[in-house]
């Protein structure tokens, strides 16, 4: 099976990247505290999913709080830095529309601008996704940007890339989220961080599975 654009572009840029953003949340204070507040909320009942992993800053920040992480990512070249930078976490290829875990072996989940690819139908078969490996009363916090349209990228990091960045409005996520049958508990919205990333509005919805 040849490697989607994503695969290849997220390849290419993968050292670089990680370079980039692995210390990026120390620039992020509400990042930093929601983050906070999911791995205090799951606690001791269970592993938390990192869904779009990248190079495992997201899931390192976790582990550090707590819980048990595991990382998925559809980018070979991320999974290896991850498992070099993060060798305590389990880290494998894989993508969030057909995870390989069970039904309900999560007590959490996180998206951080895991979504930023997506069609619509994507976004909603992701959703059911997230619905169906995390237990229930489990909690997903999906980060995107918020807007309309598609933000197109044939350069990053001075490598070439095909990518497209989709901006989402607010109530597009919720209702995917919500036609997945998950709760939605709290959104959030920030100012983007200018000095350190992309100069968007960003989003965060939390959002439980019943039970």
């Amino acid at each position: 099976m040849s490697k989607s654009a994503i695969e290849k572009s997220y390849d290419e840029i993968a050292g670089p990247y990680a370079d980039h953003f692995f210390d990026e949340l120390r620039h992020k204070p509400l990042d930093r505290a929601l983050l906070g507040m999911l791995a205090e909320e799951v606690g001791g009942t269970g592993p938390v999913l990192d869904v779009g992993c990248g190079p495992g800053q997201i899931a390192r920040a976790l582990r550090d709080r707590g819980p048990m992480v595991t990382g998925v990512d559809i980018a070979g070249g991320m999974i290896e830095i991850a498992r070099r930078r993060s060798p305590d976490i389990s880290f494998r290829v894989g993508s969030m529309l057909a995870l390989e875990d069970g039904d309900a072996t999560y007590a959490g989940l996180v998206a951080f601008y895991a979504i930023v690819h997506f069609t619509r139908d994507e976004l909603d078969l992701a959703c059911r996704e997230f619905f169906r490996v995390l237990r229930p009363g489990g909690l997903a916090l999906v980060s995107f940007h918020l807007g309309h349209g598609v933000l197109h990228r044939d350069e990053l990091f001075e490598a070439k890339v095909d990518l497209d960045f989709v901006l989402f409005e607010r109530e597009t996520v919720e209702a995917a989220l919500t036609g997945a049958r998950l709760r939605i508990e709290a959104f959030v919205e920030r100012a983007p961080y200018v000095a350190v990333e992309h100069p968007t509005q960003r989003g965060y919805v939390l959002a439980r599975k019943p039970g």
